[in-house]
Parts: C-alpha cells; structure tokens; sequence
C-alpha cells in the first residue's frame, strides 16, 4: 500500500507491507533528480511482502548540490540536513516498533553514498546497508575515522568498472572502509555496465532482503 506519512517536518513515502505487520523495513534514497516514489519499482521486483518501504524526498531532487567527490564543506549545510533526514526517516521506524537490526539503508547513485556515508557515521547493527552506483562521500584522502561499529552488518556494493559518476577505486575503498568498521561486506564489479542496476544486483539484494525477514 502506497501513501506519504509524516514526521514533525519531515514526509516519507511509504509502500510495501502495512507498518502494523511488516517484518522489516527499508530505507530507500533515490538519486539526483528523481522523487522519492522512482525508488518504488525496486520495492516491487525485490518481491518482498513482509517488507514496509519507507522512502524520503530529497529538497529539489538532489541531496547535495556538487559531486559527491568534492570537498566536503562544498556541499554543506545540504549533506548535513540530507544525512539527519535520512536519519530521521531511521528513528521514526524505529519509532514505529522497528529496531536498527530491522531496518536495512538502500540507495542508488547519489541517494546509494548518503546510505553508505549515513551507516559510517551512525555504525552500528543494522538489518542490511546496500549502495548501488555508490561510495563513501569526500574527496580522496578523506579521514575515514568514523566512530562505532557495524558490528556485523550485511553490506553490499555494486557497481560497474566505467561507471562516469562513481570511481571503481572509490567502491573499493569504500569495501574496506565498511569492512574495518565491521560490516560483512560483499562488493560486486560489473564490467562495462555503466550507472545502473542490473539483475545481478536485484539478485543479491532479493536474498539479502530475504534473510533480513526470515531472522526478523
């Protein structure tokens, strides 16, 4: 069942499996330029009935306004209030009866990093991280001495070799970054594929999702 709820200022789109029964729940950011209902597609080839999704709008379409790769200071106060947006969007599930071990983070492209860059800032055991055309957020050389732990998390990252918006090597270190703060990450590179999502990807995410409603 697809509507909007709100919390104090902020509007989630919701869809998937009513709040009152669901198993789990899912997090879902979208990319620049998009509304939060493009995420919806996914929640239906997921095939999850136990799954409630709940999907916040980024101001304008976009969550910051530069690259993802740019100074972090460049794209400020927007990082900031999208990643306490997301973070809100996390409390009023948990809110909802939902604790963090049931709730998994899935972004794809710009909305994938703020997952990725939300989980490392805020680690600790959630149902399930997933960055599709996504890594951490900050140039190179960003310390990444993020605080807490993941304590076990499923991570998966996906992403293709010549993506235009997001390095490989960016991925890659984002693997290791999520793995030190001890996520159990799986990173999967597709050769040629560009900024999309291919089967593989819904795959994965599928069994992952899976697992989270069965140990739900």
């Amino acid at each position: 069942m697809t509507g909007t709820r709100m919390s104090g200022s902020h509007s989630f789109a919701t869809t998937g499996a009513p709040l009152e029964r669901a198993k789990a729940a899912v997090v879902l950011l979208h990319g620049r330029g998009a509304a939060a209902e493009s995420m919806f597609g996914l929640a239906d080839v997921f095939e999850q009935p136990d799954i409630a999704y709940c999907a916040p709008q980024a101001p304008g379409g976009s969550w910051y306004p530069y690259s993802f790769l740019a100074a972090i200071e460049r794209n400020e106060p927007h990082l900031s209030s999208s990643l306490a947006r997301c973070g809100a969007a996390v409390s009023w599930l948990e809110g909802f009866r939902f604790n963090a071990q049931q709730i998994a983070l899935l972004g794809f492209s710009q909305g994938g990093c703020l997952a990725l860059e939300f989980a490392a800032r805020n680690a600790r055991c959630y149902g399930a991280v997933i960055g599709l055309s996504a890594g951490l957020i900050g140039p190179d050389e960003t310390p990444r001495d993020y605080p807490g732990s993941l304590a076990g998390t499923p991570v998966f990252l996906g992403c293709s070799d010549i993506d235009p918006h997001i390095p490989v090597e960016r991925v890659r270190e984002s693997s290791r970054v999520l793995s030190a703060l001890g996520g159990n990450v799986i990173e999967k590179i597709y050769p040629r594929m560009g900024h999309e999502i291919n089967d593989d990807e819904v795959d994965r995410v599928r069994r992952i999702l899976s697992r989270l409603v069965a140990a739900s």
